[in-house]
């Protein structure tokens, strides 16, 4: 296998703090977005939207976006669960998977793509629809402080992919958006420096 990385990206980081997780270690090439590698004709024949995070698979195949591609590690090499035991954990991990995507995040990453200077020329920018993102991101840290009042983490009592997906978006809010979370938010603030206190933070 070969994973096409993208330092900078919280979906890239997602992978690469499941691999530290589980303590694997697979070749890795950096594609350099600002330089248009993602663009050339060898990079779009392994991926057409021209996107990373990228894994070449041994038998000549590509696997895309940053879910599928841990769903596939964590299926490969099931220790630790990142994805949950048994069916209803299994099934819990993945409702907040999902509810950490959808709600934290894909805004952050509008935001971003909406907001950022580096995104200008790039892509169409709608600075509002950045703004909307940003105010009700206030709205779900409320809902996560309060969910968080009695575990440890996002799906419970164990550390999960859920985890991984919040604390990328949230890594992200505070290092390139300007948008910590409030101190006034204890449980979600707790939570956010138990997961970046882990050694597989910093992948």
């Amino acid at each position: 296998m070969k994973f096409y990385d993208l330092p900078a990206s919280p979906n890239a980081r997602r992978v690469r703090i499941l691999l530290a997780e589980k303590g694997l270690e697979i070749p890795t090439e950096i594609v350099d977005m600002t330089k248009g590698e993602n663009q050339t004709p060898e990079y779009l024949a392994k991926n057409p939207l021209g996107r990373m995070p990228l894994l070449a698979l041994d038998d000549g195949r590509y696997l895309a976006e940053s879910g599928a591609i841990c769903r596939y590690l964590d299926e490969l090499h099931p220790e630790p669960p990142l994805f949950g035991r048994g069916v209803e954990g299994r099934a819990l991990v993945e409702m907040w998977h999902r509810r950490m995507e959808i709600e934290v995040l894909m805004p952050m990453i509008a935001m971003f793509v909406h907001g950022h200077p580096m995104w200008k020329g790039r892509l169409p920018q709608v600075p509002e629809w950045g703004e909307i993102n940003r105010s009700n991101l206030a709205g779900k840290m409320v809902w996560l402080d309060h969910e968080l009042a009695d575990r440890d983490f996002i799906a419970g009592d164990a550390y999960t992919v859920a985890d991984i997906v919040g604390q990328c978006a949230f890594v992200m809010g505070k290092a390139a958006l300007n948008f910590p979370i409030p101190e006034e938010h204890e449980n979600l603030t707790a939570w956010f420096e138990r997961v970046s206190s882990r050694p597989t933070a910093r992948a």
